[in-house]
C-alpha cells in the first residue's frame, strides 16, 4: 500500500518513539495506473480519481493506550534537541526537492501534486496515537459554511455574496492533546442563606406620598472547609498555533470515542500538521480547564444560597495523556479589506469562525431597545403603576440588585 522512503535508521527516543537527522516519508501509488491514491471521505479505503481502484486500509488491531505524562516529560528531559527548522522533502515521483513548513508533516508536492507524509519523529518525540478521519466532504462543508454565514446576526448584507459554491476549502488535520487526571481539592470558604427582613418606605402613589413595607433580602454567611474528588477524562486541549484557540474550542465536542489508531494513509491528500504547543503546555491548558469544573463541584459541595471560595488546593495523580489528530475544513475570505478566518469540524459540519460586524445593524438595534424602554417608562408613569411595581417587585429581588430611580 504505502511505499516508504528514508534514511538511516533512526534509534528509538526513551518515550517509544522514533528520531532521526533524516527524513521518512509516505506515498501512495495506484497498484493499477501508478496514479495518486488518497483517502476517501467517510470510509476505510484509498481511491484512484483516474482508474477507481481502491485499497483498504487496514487500522492496527493495538488498543489505543493512555500514557504516563510524568514519564513522558522526563524521557523529553532526556531527549536531544533536533533542528527543525528545515523539512526537505525529496518525492519519489517527479524526483524534485521541496520544503513543508516547519509545523506540517503531510501535504502535496508542488510539482505533480504527489501526496507526502512525512515521519514526525525526526521534528518531535511524540507521534500521533490516534485520529479522527474525514467524515464531510468538501462540499458539505461548503453548505455548512453557507447556512452559518446565512444566519449571523448584526452581519453586513454585502457579507452574503462570500457564500459562494466555488469557496476554496482546505483539509487539515490539527494536533490536539487529551489528558486524563485524577484530582483531589482541598477547599476553605464561605456558605450563604438568605433570609429577609421588613423595610418600611416612601413612595408616590397617584401623586400622594405613602408608607409602604417590602421583604429585604439578607445573606447570613458561614465559613466551611471540604473536599471534592473528580476524574477528568479526555480533556481536550488544541496543539496548534496556527488558528486562535477560541475558534478550535468552538468545535467541541469531538466524537473521541470513535478514534483510531493512527496511520499515514488517513492523511494522504490532506495536509498535517504537526504539535506546537508542547505536552507541558498544553497541560497547563487542560489544568484550568479543570480548574473551572472544581470550583463548579466546590459550589455545589457547598450548599447554601450563596457561596464564596476563599481558598483551593488541588493534588492531580495518575495524569495520563494521548497525542491526536482531528480534521477540520479551513478557509478565509477578505471583507472590505480585512481577512477573517473559519473552520468546518470535519466530523459533523460544525462552523465556526472570525465575523464581520454591521455597525448600523448594531446601532438599529440599540436605538430600537432604547425606544421600547422609554416607551413602557412613559405608560407606567402616566398611570401609577410604575411606583406599585416597583413596590411589589422589589421584594422577590436579592439584596445586591440596585433598582433604578426615576
Amino acid at each position: 500500500m504505502a511505499q516508504m522512503t528514508s534514511g538511516d535508521a533512526s534509534p528509538e527516543s526513551p518515550n517509544g518513539d522514533t528520531s532521526g537527522e533524516t527524513l521518512a516519508h509516505a506515498r501512495f501509488p495506484c497498484g493499477q495506473c501508478g496514479a495518486l491514491l488518497t483517502y476517501k471521505i467517510g470510509t476505510t479505503s484509498l481511491g484512484c480519481d483516474y482508474c477507481g481502484n481502491t485499497n483498504t486500509i487496514t487500522d492496527s488491531v493495538a488498543p489505543i493506550r493512555e500514557r504516563d505524562m510524568h514519564a513522558a516529560l522526563r524521557a523529553l528531559g532526556h531527549a536531544r534537541v533536533v533542528d527543525a527548522t528545515v523539512n526537505v522533502i525529496h518525492c519519489t515521483t517527479c524526483a524534485a526537492q521541496f520544503e513543508l513548513d516547519t509545523h506540517e508533516h503531510a501535504g502535496q508536492c508542488p510539482y505533480c501534486g504527489t501526496a507526502v507524509v512525512t515521519g514526525t519523529g525526526h521534528l518531535k518525540d511524540i507521534k500521533p496515537q490516534a485520529l479522527l478521519p474525514f467524515a464531510i466532504t468538501a462540499d458539505q462543508a461548503r453548505e455548512s459554511y453557507r447556512v452559518w454565514l446565512s444566519r449571523l446576526w448584526f452581519a453586513p448584507s454585502s457579507l452574503k455574496k462570500y457564500a459562494r459554491a466555488d469557496q476554496q476549502l482546505n483539509g487539515v488535520y490539527i494536533p490536539y492533546w487529551t489528558y486524563d487526571s485524577r484530582t483531589h481539592s482541598a477547599y476553605r470558604g464561605l456558605r450563604g442563606d438568605t433570609y429577609y427582613v421588613r423595610q418600611s418606605y416612601m413612595a408616590v402613589i397617584k401623586g400622594r406620598r405613602v408608607r409602604r413595607s417590602r421583604r429585604v433580602p439578607k445573606i447570613r454567611w458561614t465559613p466551611v472547609s471540604g473536599h471534592t474528588r473528580r476524574h477528568f477524562d479526555d480533556v481536550l486541549v488544541g496543539a496548534s498555533r496556527s488558528l486562535p484557540r477560541k475558534i478550535m474550542d468552538w468545535l467541541q465536542p469531538w466524537d473521541l470515542d470513535r478514534l483510531v489508531p493512527y496511520t499515514d494513509d488517513y492523511l494522504s491528500g490532506f495536509t498535517s500538521e504537526i504539535y506546537q504547543v508542547e505536552l507541558d503546555e498544553g497541560f497547563e491548558r487542560a489544568r484550568q480547564i479543570m480548574d473551572a469544573t472544581i470550583r463548579r463541584d466546590i459550589m455545589r459541595d457547598i450548599g447554601g444560597d450563596h457561596q464564596q471560595i476563599r481558598s483551593v488546593n488541588t493534588q492531580h495523580s495518575d495524569t495520563t495523556f494521548k497525542h491526536i489528530l482531528l480534521p477540520l475544513w479551513t478557509a478565509a475570505f477578505t471583507f472590505r479589506g480585512k481577512t477573517y478566518r473559519f473552520v468546518v469540524n470535519g466530523r459533523n459540519g460544525k462552523t465556526r469562525g472570525e465575523r464581520p460586524w454591521s455597525v448600523i445593524k448594531i446601532a438599529l438595534a440599540v436605538m430600537a431597545g432604547i425606544a421600547v424602554v422609554l416607551v413602557f417608562l412613559a405608560l407606567a408613569n402616566s398611570s401609577g403603576a410604575f411606583d406599585a411595581l416597583q413596590g411589589g417587585v422589589i421584594e422577590s429581588l436579592p439584596r445586591d440588585f440596585n433598582v433604578p430611580r426615576f
